[in-house]
């Protein structure tokens, strides 16, 4: 998808291990234009843009792996609590940036 003159770039510093939890799930973006190759080649040393569509299909697949068991039995380990700052900071950019009218 080619973004248009009125869509908006948000530019977001992901790292550490919100980085290393997200990369193990981008599998699961594998039909949204690339965004799965984007986050696997992202090193988290610069911001990475996105557009609306990325941060939907982000915060779909997050939401998704955070609800599932198997993956993530104990809500208080690390790697459960880094994805869940990871999905409440992009809804809290999401929200900023696209929901203001």
């Amino acid at each position: 998808m080619k973004p248009g003159k009125n869509d908006i770039k948000v530019t977001i510093l992901i790292s550490g291990d919100e980085l290393v939890q997200l990369k193990r799930h981008a599998w699961m973006m594998d039909e949204a234009f690339g965004l799965d190759a984007r986050i696997e080649k992202y090193q988290g040393t610069r911001p990475i843009g996105f557009y609306r569509w990325d941060l939907d299909c982000l915060i779909d697949v997050i939401d998704s792996a955070l609800a599932d068991k198997k993956e993530y039995p104990n809500k208080n380990a690390p790697e459960y609590i880094s994805l869940q700052n990871l999905l409440d900071r992009l809804k809290g950019i999401y929200q900023n940036i696209y929901n203001q009218g």
